[in-house]
């Protein structure tokens, strides 16, 4: 972990993000399209993480009013991670969307996320999405130069409700 390192939030370009996620994210590959990405910088604009944030992977949650963190990379700067979540939450929140998810392997703690107000919604899924009747190949991610399978453990959504119900 990086020492401590003053931090503010700044919009983000999809193409800047999906650089820094190619560089620095341990198991996915840059995502095609989003709604809004941001960046977490430091002293001389030095990017230190990014979010991506865009429409929910699940159908059910896809109603228009509803995002997802699809990406989010930091090179292990101090209370960057905590910083993106909250920061993602708010701007959904401006932009009127009434909740924003995301999903983290079993195996992390979550502490950024609760450290940004967000709830534990429990075990959703994981495993790869390739099935007898419709085989996906696998996309490996290219990760510090190395190839790397995606993750398919267990997976754990995370929520943060924007707007009472």
């Amino acid at each position: 972990m990086t020492d401590y390192v003053p931090l503010r939030v700044r919009p983000c370009e999809l193409r800047d993000a999906n650089e820094f996620v190619a560089l620095h994210h341990r198991h996915h590959n840059p995502v095609q399209q989003h709604r809004f990405s941001l960046a977490c910088v430091g002293a001389e604009d030095r990017v230190h993480g990014v979010a991506i944030v865009g429409r929910p992977l699940a159908r059910m949650l896809d109603t228009g009013l509803v995002v997802e963190v699809i990406r989010l990379a930091t090179d292990g700067t101090r209370n960057a991670c905590s910083m993106l979540y909250g920061a993602a939450a708010r701007a959904a929140r401006e932009l009127g969307y009434d909740l924003i998810v995301t999903y983290v392997l079993a195996s992390e703690s979550g502490t950024s996320l609760k450290a940004a107000g967000w709830t534990c919604d429990g075990e959703a899924g994981g495993g790869s999405w390739s099935r007898p009747s419709r085989p996906r190949p696998v996309q490996l991610a290219l990760i510090d130069g190395s190839r790397h399978a995606p993750a398919t453990e267990a997976k754990v959504r995370w929520s943060k409700r924007l707007r009472s119900a």
